[in-house]
């Protein structure tokens, strides 16, 4: 401790022990029964582990959203760099290291400011900031009495001789709030910082030191002005009482104040699952103090929510729309339905990107706004596909043995049910296109081609085969389901696309990497299945080459419009009977995206309605933010695949006078080749089907 510098001070420390004194001898000792409210938090003088949350990181280790009671996660102060703890003693209580819990000088000076200059200001130490913060049952702090200030001191006291200077500045450093129902370093580091506390530089210390004195008046994000201010003054007592050398003081003032943008949860249907998750495998992560490591990308998460909840906007302004719209108009009202509205209700959405070798999911939106509705539409939703379902009935044909240059017939079609109805499957142009290839069959999105197909290979074998891909759902065994009439699961649907991705195999999606206690002990890993086959590699490989024609001049040429063309992109869309329910499903080498809109209870979204023009450039968004710059993989043939060279018109190789326009790269499994032995598929050369 310095010396005193005046006989004045002197006298008031004396003047102030006197005048405590007298109230310490009536106090009742600490603690008492008799002042304990019900739900106390047990002796003033003990330090102990308020309620915190469980953190759910992204990832890259950053921050998604939280589960229980406290906004707090504590973190051991050695964790730290010595200059955070030092930043909030030089402002706070720069006699911190030398007091036994109540700062006399500081009382002193106090004093001496109420007897001279007429000004009162606290001199509340560290350790009595703790106490009330702490135990705000048995310290209130809005009480100005004298008896209050001396319960708080002998507590302070008290605490001293338990605990050491680490241990108080720990959880205080712990306890202390931040404002925006936020508590902690921890937490604090991550709300404004977007870092966890042990990675803050010293003006991002400095910073979050300057908001307990006011944590509205000295937010960063609020008012960096204000903050940089008080900030460089913090900065300043810390030079001044050693802690950092002069050429750090000039550096870390010339620093601006950069805070991130916070979202409060931006995943908080993820943050569900993983609750759920956890939970069955009997971890109590509403209790706090976990730290759940998830599959997410922060930042494609952010980039999904974004593009759905911007597309859906765009469609609402559409003429012919039938729902309410909900996009802010004039920033403060909600604009009326439209004239022709028939449905009140919004429009939704929702969207997965997932790994296809790994099945972690990268981003998952399940609806359009949270707390509007919680509902978790791509987990818990059932949804009709629509010709999206189309890809795992030309897979089983091709695995059957067709060849994607076979020429199928787009006819009008008369199927009698076993209940003895007629099915007629017709196409969204209301037109047949009569003969063409299997590839341009699947790029056009003909009805007729697909329902030939799925009864020709049997309709149970395209089930299995999906099944088989890791689809759940059930599907109907009828002719409608070759057209995407059964309801799937968006997350499940996605999955099982990932299999034309990776060269055949189902994958499980996957939320969670592991989970943690407050000591950083892995409390649970979520097992990873073997992988397990699906269907041929090669099978695989020749529907996504098809799969990419979609995209470049099908029925998604919108999503290509928009996703450079350095990535390369197959999918497919899907639009249900009504225009009630649009998809896209697709997949680059290194992701796989699904989109899926409409109303939550199915209702026509507008006339013409389309999933190639309304959930297609949705995933175009998410895969182009996903992106960015960074370069993209390549599919490669796998073993057994031929190319030759046809002509696109006919589906015949090509020759000397094929326009070099018509001519293209066909695949074929080894032996299916033009030239190669006759397969049964060529009774499609000789017209549709008849039943």
């Amino acid at each position: 401790m310095r010396p005193l510098k005046s006989r004045l001070e002197r006298s008031c420390i004396r003047l102030a022990t006197m005048a405590w004194m007298p109230l310490a001898l009536a106090t009742l000792p600490l603690g008492m029964a008799a002042q304990r409210a019900p739900g106390a938090t047990g002796e003033a003088w003990q330090i102990i582990t308020p309620a915190q949350a469980t953190l759910v990181l992204g990832r890259d280790g950053s921050l998604i959203g939280e589960l229980g009671k406290g906004r707090r996660t504590n973190i051991a102060l050695r964790s730290l760099p010595k200059f955070v703890g030092h930043a909030f003693v030089a402002v706070e209580d720069k006699r911190f290291y030398q007091h036994d819990g109540v700062d006399l000088v500081g009382v002193a000076g106090a004093i001496k400011d109420a007897v001279t200059k007429g000004n009162l200001r606290g001199a509340s130490t560290i350790t009595q900031l703790l106490v009330g913060n702490m135990h705000p049952d048995l310290i209130d702090r809005r009480d100005v009495t004298a008896g209050r200030k001396l319960r708080e001191q002998q507590a302070a006291r008290e605490m001293e001789r338990h605990y050491n200077k680490e241990q108080i500045l720990e959880a205080f450093l712990n306890q202390i709030s931040f404002g925006r129902g936020s508590y902690g370093i921890e937490m604090a580091a991550r709300q404004f910082f977007g870092k966890g506390a042990a990675d803050l530089t010293l003006a991002e210390a400095a910073s979050l030191a300057s908001m307990p004195k006011s944590p509205v008046q000295y937010d960063p994000a609020r008012y960096p002005d204000r903050n940089r201010t008080r900030r460089n003054t913090v900065l300043a007592l810390m030079a001044e009482q050693g802690y950092i050398s002069a050429a750090q003081l000039a550096a870390a003032q010339r620093e601006p104040v950069r805070t991130v943008t916070f979202i409060r949860s931006p995943a908080p249907w993820v943050v569900d699952v993983v609750r759920v998750q956890a939970e069955r495998a009997g971890i109590a992560v509403m209790q706090g103090g976990y730290r759940i490591h998830t599959t997410i990308d922060a930042a494609l998460q952010r980039a999904t929510q974004q593009a759905l909840s911007s597309g859906l906007d765009e469609i609402e302004t559409r003429p012919g729309f039938r729902g309410q719209r909900c996009a802010r108009v004039a920033g403060d009202t909600l604009a009326a339905p439209a004239k022709a509205a028939k449905v009140e209700a919004c429009l939704e959405g929702a969207a997965v990107v997932l790994d296809p070798t790994t099945g972690d999911v990268r981003a998952l939106v399940g609806g359009r706004d949270y707390a509007r509705s919680s509902f978790n539409r791509a987990v818990d939703g059932n949804r009709q596909p629509g010709s999206s379902f189309k890809a795992f009935v030309y897979a089983q044909a091709i695995a059957q043995g067709l060849t994607a240059n076979a020429m199928v017939a787009d006819t009008a079609l008369r199927i009698r049910l076993d209940n003895g109805q007629y099915y007629s499957p017709d196409n969204a142009d209301n037109a047949f296109l009569g003969a063409l290839t299997v590839r341009e069959a699947l790029t056009k999105s003909r009805n007729s081609v697909a329902v030939q197909l799925a009864l020709t290979v049997g309709m149970d074998s395209v089930i299995a085969l999906a099944r088989r891909a890791g689809l759940r759902a059930p599907i109907s065994p009828y002719p409608s389901s070759a057209l995407g009439a059964s309801v799937v699961q968006p997350l499940d649907f996605v999955a099982a696309y990932a299999t034309f991705d990776n060269g055949g195999v189902a994958i499980e999606p996957r939320f969670v990497q592991r989970i943690e206690d407050r000591s950083g002990r892995t409390v649970f890993t979520p097992l990873i299945p073997p992988p397990r086959p699906a269907m041929d590699p090669r099978v695989a490989f020749i529907m996504r080459d098809m799969l990419q024609d979609v995209v470049t001049r099908g029925t998604a040429t919108a999503l290509r419009k928009i996703v450079p063309a350095r990535i390369p992109v197959a999918g497919k869309t899907g639009t249900t009977n009504d225009n009630t329910d649009v998809w896209f499903v697709g997949m680059t080498p290194e992701l796989v995206t699904g989109v899926w809109l409409g109303f939550d209870k199915p209702a026509m979204i507008s006339p013409g309605a389309v999933g190639g023009t309304l959930a297609a450039p949705i995933a175009g968004q998410i895969l182009a933010a996903a992106y960015g710059n960074r370069a993209s993989g390549i599919w490669t043939p796998p073993p057994g695949v031929v190319p030759v060279e046809l002509d696109r018109a006919s589906g015949q190789p090509s020759n000397a006078t094929t326009p070099s326009e018509r001519r293209y790269v066909e695949w074929f499994m080894a032996g299916t080749e033009p030239g190669a032995p006759v397969w049964p598929w060529s009774l499609f050369r000789l017209g549709p089907i008849g039943y």
